[in-house]
């Protein structure tokens, strides 16, 4: 792995991202449009369970959407010409940072957009923003490699819902978990942070399986 590679597959992946706005703009079309749906359905009376749930709902539908295009939007024939020029672990860690960076944007346009329209609800806002944090870094780390392995496959959107719900499970209910108890006031709990050790330890797991395991999904 070379961080000059990184940085350069990086900007490559940004500048593809400005220069197919509209793939964001579909993305973020998207999340606005169930969050103004939500309210219209539920007219500002929603409880604390429902208000969590409904925000990770929509986000974890963003997230798959933002990052299903992560290994499709190029050839097959660029992607070998990349694995020519850089190493394939530069070429999934540069993807993580810029699915990190893209999740972080989307997260937080989003979460303006919920909280204008569905009401605030949060009583601890520095555990409720880590939750926040990892868990959209959560959702990057482990789809992008979600999005390499369905990549192999014809039906990549498809593959991708069936491998990505099962594996993204026990961190869904981690940061579900960790929010509530930011909305409910767990201001000084131990185990709330805890729990957000446990998100960042997964972050970390996930990464390093990615970074492991790649090289050798990019052979086949």
């Amino acid at each position: 792995m070379n961080v000059s590679e990184i940085k350069l597959l990086l900007h490559k992946d940004i500048k593809l991202e400005l220069k197919q706005s509209y793939t964001l703009n579909s993305i973020l079309l998207y999340a606005f449009s169930t969050v103004f749906i939500c309210y219209l359905s539920f007219k500002g009376v929603v409880d604390v369970s429902t208000w969590n749930a409904l925000f990770w709902i929509i986000l974890l539908f963003t997230s798959i959407n933002a990052v299903v295009k992560s290994f499709v939007q190029e050839s097959p024939a660029r992607h070998l010409y990349y694995f020519t020029l850089s190493s394939p672990q530069s070429v999934i860690i540069s993807k993580i940072i810029y699915n990190s960076l893209l999740m972080l944007i989307i997260t937080t346009l989003t979460f303006l957009f919920y909280i204008f329209y569905i009401g605030n609800q949060i009583d601890n806002y520095p555990l409720y923003f880590a939750a926040l944090i990892f868990g959209s870094l959560g959702f990057a780390s482990l789809l992008t490699m979600v999005a390499a392995i369905s990549s192999r496959s014809n039906n990549n959107f498809g593959m991708m819902a069936i491998l990505s719900f099962p594996i993204i499970m026990p961190m869904l209910i981690t940061v579900i978990i960790v929010s509530k108890m930011a909305l409910i006031g767990a201001k000084y709990s131990p185990v709330a942070w805890q729990y957000i050790g446990i998100l960042a330890l997964l972050n970390m797991i996930v990464i390093i399986l990615a970074y492991l395991l790649f090289p050798y999904l990019w052979r086949e």
